[in-house]
This record gives structure tokens, C-alpha cells and sequence, in this order.
């Protein structure tokens, strides 16, 4: 038996009251409102009726999602049909017609969701990084983890920056996270380029081993922190990632190059992949991520089952 996962599926910002907006967990679509108190519901997006999607449909002023194809109307928190239209509300409706809902949690501008509606809810975050977007991959989940553990340029550039192929630390099981380091450069002139020993910044990836949701961390040699952010990639249908993202640019960054990240976007994260260099990119760092994640998952399973 493995572990629920929570996939962070929308930013905070993404989800209202006016519209229901539809993401995917793998092949299972979700749609996801706020009700009117404010709290994120999420059901399968398919009405149990005609299996049109509720995204489609609308938010009503009591909160409920509103079928677009014949009005029938659930409640976010249940799945249970509430309304039909032309038929008496107090009437009990069959359980048949109940929306699957999923469990979810908000916090730190991200809104999560597990399949498993009674999945304990993730440890919260206290900061809501100010920084943030939202891209769809054509590239598989897991490919892009392993592709962020290789080589970050692929899929993101921070400004002022050049990856290098060094780590300072290899992929390594840390509190049931993959963790790794990697030696930086600053994108400036500099003699001689292919050899220089000289690495004043590092990128620290830390990755959740289940969902891939991972926590970047960019300092300096005197390890003051830079740039701090959040990349959440979610297996999508048709082999697309969905990846949401935050970040926020440290206030105190001492060096000229540090303090020029600020002069624009610090971070942007790809809409596409460059195909013929991920093709041309071979497994260094994350050759041994699935046997590191086959440990943390065994052990998972091992502790629950003690308990």
C-alpha cells in the first residue's frame, strides 16, 4: 500500500467563485471552485448524469457547482447531488449520482489535491512566495524530474546564472527528500570558461520523492540565500506536466551579479523542452532516483504498517 500523494494543482490565484476551472492528475480530471466561504472544492470533472464536464458549468451563489448540460447541481464538500432541475430539492436522490470528491489543502499559494478524499492533509506552509506562473509540458513526469536532477537549463533559467555539470553534492536520500547540490557560475565573462574552479553560487534542489514537487534554493559561497523557489510539476493526460511555480529574490544579496538579478525576472520557467538536447542528455545525477524512491517508499510502507 503506498502513500497518498498531494499534487499541487493550481496556485492560489488560479481558483475563484466566478468560474470552475478544470487540471488532470494524470488521466483523472479534476475540476476545482471556491465555495462561498472562500475553501477550494475538488470533484471529478464529469457529471455522474451525461459525464460532461462540470468545469463547463457554474459556480452558484450558495457555493454549489451547477452542471452546464441538464443543471444538476453537487456539493463540493460531498459530491452529493443536491438539486435537479423541475424536481422537488428535498427529494433523496439516488447515491449513484454522488460526484467523487477529492481531498484539499491550501496553503503557501499552492492548492493540493489527493485522489484519497481522506488522505491526511499535508504539513502547511507559513510563506506565500510572491513570484509565481503556471506552464503545461509536452514531456512526461517523470522525465522531468529526472531532467531537472541532470540539467536545470532545460527547464529553467535564473537570471545571471550558468549551470554547470559539477555537483557539489551527489542525489541522496535527506529526511525521505532527494537532495543535491549543484555548482553555479555567474553568466559573466570569465577565463578560462570550460575549466574554471571557481563556483560562487550553487543551486541545493530538494525534491519530494512521490509528487516531485521541489524546493530550489540559490546562494552563494558564503551561503546566503538568493533566490529561493518552489517548482510543482503534476503528470497531466496525454503525457503533458503541469507545472506551477513560486519564487521570491532575497532582499539582501551581496555582490554586484546578486544584485543584478533584480534588474528583471530572477526566474523563468520554460513552456517547452529543447528536444534534440534532451535527447543528447545522459542520466548523471538521476541515475539512481528510482532506486532512491523505491527506498523511501519501502520504508513508508514498513513504518505505517508498525504503526
Amino acid at each position: 500500500m503506498t502513500e497518498p500523494v498531494w499534487w499541487a494543482v493550481a496556485r492560489s490565484e488560479e481558483i475563484s467563485k466566478d468560474k470552475p476551472v478544470n487540471v488532470d492528475i494524470g488521466d483523472q480530471p479534476v475540476v476545482l471552485w471556491r465555495d462561498n466561504t472562500g475553501a477550494v472544492r475538488a470533484l471529478e470533472d464529469r457529471c455522474p448524469h451525461r459525464r460532461a464536464p462540470l468545469s463547463l458549468g457554474c459556480v452558484l451563489g450558495n457555493g454549489m457547482i451547477q452542471c452546464g448540460y441538464h443543471g444538476w447541481t453537487y456539493d463540493g464538500a460531498t459530491g452529493h447531488l443536491e438539486d435537479i432541475p423541475n424536481l422537488k430539492s428535498q427529494q433523496k436522490f439516488p447515491k449513484l449520482y454522488r460526484a467523487q470528491p477529492f481531498g484539499v489543502s491550501e496553503s503557501g499559494g499552492f492548492v493540493h489535491v489527493c485522489l484519497d478524499p481522506k488522505a491526511r492533509p499535508p504539513a502547511p506552509r507559513d510563506e506565500t512566495l510572491p513570484l509565481s506562473g503556471s506552464e503545461n509540458i509536452a514531456l512526461g513526469h517523470e522525465h522531468y524530474i529526472n531532467a531537472l536532477f541532470d540539467d536545470p537549463a532545460l527547464l529553467i533559467n535564473i537570471r545571471g546564472v550558468r549551470f554547470t555539470t559539477y555537483l557539489m553534492t551527489e542525489l541522496s536520500e535527506q529526511d525521505g527528500r532527494l537532495v543535491l547540490e549543484r555548482s553555479c557560475q555567474w553568466a559573466s565573462p570569465h577565463w578560462p570558461a570550460p575549466f574554471s574552479s571557481d563556483f560562487p553560487v550553487t543551486l541545493k534542489i530538494s525534491t519530494d520523492p512521490a509528487s516531485g514537487e521541489s524546493e530550489l534554493l540559490l546562494r552563494d559561497d558564503q551561503f546566503h540565500p538568493l533566490l529561493r523557489a518552489i517548482l510543482a510539476p503534476v503528470p497531466a493526460a496525454r503525457g503533458v506536466t503541469q507545472v506551477r511555480w513560486r519564487a521570491k529574490l532575497e532582499s539582501r544579496r551581496p555582490g554586484l551579479m546578486a544584485k543584478a538579478m533584480g534588474l528583471g525576472a530572477p526566474l523563468q520557467v520554460y513552456s517547452h523542452v529543447d528536444g534534440a538536447a534532451l535527447r543528447e542528455l545522459k542520466p548523471s545525477a538521476s541515475i539512481h532516483a528510482a532506486e532512491l524512491r523505491q527506498e523511501i517508499a519501502g520504508r513508508t510502507v514498513r513504518q505505517d504498517a508498525a504503526a
